[in-house]
């Protein structure tokens, strides 16, 4: 065994040592919502979840609610009991996937980072595309052919906007509040239905569209972060805010387990950017 190996198990033994095996690993999380996680437990935040369970030796709980406007306050930061305010016992204990250094909760270090990508389908007359700026240059006829999805929120839209072509773009809702459908879904049956041929999108969300088609549909354009318009974020998991103990735990496992986090991610496609060294090594640093 070599000593990084030796470190690592001497780490996962000090968390074992200090979590309960009484106790349950209570993820907050969304029911449907590929890739990240679904109750057929197929998402790569599934998958992280069982693993940290599985070294803590703690049972795995999940309380589901649709990832939209209000999931915080209806998951992490509810009583297990509505009518007990001021419980200290709480529906769920940490939400999967926040952006690092999110005000809505305390954050972890970073376990991935990732970029927003255009993704564009082959065949439709767009293969000569191999980077978004050059949607800006194209003659007036083929950008008014355009049909590219855009959020009601996100960098995508605002560079749209920026270099005029909004009026190509084909609004969505980042929060459908459908039950049957999350984002990326939609968006897979509407490439599908050709009623859009590109979208500017997260990766792992991106990652999931190309994997619902035969490989070599798709072309993924990694989107290139400007001053004042970042395409690129760390992600971290969240607990609730001054819960510091529970942050300290998923952080030395963060720290631990990272290949193992890495090759589970790297399993679903996701793009994926080394972590800046200031924020992989700081536990309060935020991208």
């Amino acid at each position: 065994m070599n000593m990084t190996n030796l470190l690592a198990g001497l780490c996962l033994a000090a968390i074992t040592a200090t979590a309960s095996a009484a106790e349950t690993f209570k993820v907050c999380a969304d029911p449907l919502n590929p890739p990240y996680s679904s109750k057929n437990l197929d998402g790569f935040e599934n998958k992280i979840a069982a693993m940290f369970a599985k070294e803590l030796g703690q049972a795995l709980e999940y309380t589901w609610f649709p990832q939209r406007i209000g999931f915080i306050r209806n998951t992490l930061m509810a009583p297990l009991n509505d009518n007990e305010v001021d419980s200290k016992t709480f529906k769920c204990d940490v939400v999967m996937n926040v952006p690092a250094g999110s005000d809505m909760a305390l954050t972890t270090r970073p376990y991935y980072r990732s970029t927003y990508v255009l993704l564009v389908a082959k065949g439709r007359g767009w293969d000569d595309i191999g980077n978004a700026n050059q949607l800006i240059g194209l003659p007036p006829q083929r950008q008014e052919a355009l049909k590219i999805a855009m959020f009601d929120r996100g960098p995508g839209t605002v560079w749209l906007q920026k270099n005029g072509l909004l009026e190509q773009g084909i609004p969505y809702q980042s929060m459908s509040g459908d039950d049957e459908n999350n984002i990326a879904m939609q968006i897979d049956q509407d490439f599908k239905a050709k009623k859009i041929d590109m979208v500017i999108l997260w990766g792992p969300m991106a990652a999931y569209v190309s994997s619902q088609s035969p490989k070599g549909s798709y072309t993924m354009i990694p989107m290139q972060s400007t001053p004042g318009m970042a395409f690129e974020f760390s992600m971290a998991m969240g607990v609730r805010n001054g819960d510091k103990a529970r942050k300290a735990v998923l952080d030395r496992l963060i720290e631990a387990k990272a290949h193992e986090i890495n090759d589970i991610i790297s399993g679903y496609n996701i793009p994926l950017l080394t972590l800046p060294k200031a924020v992989a090594h700081d536990d309060d640093a935020a991208h």
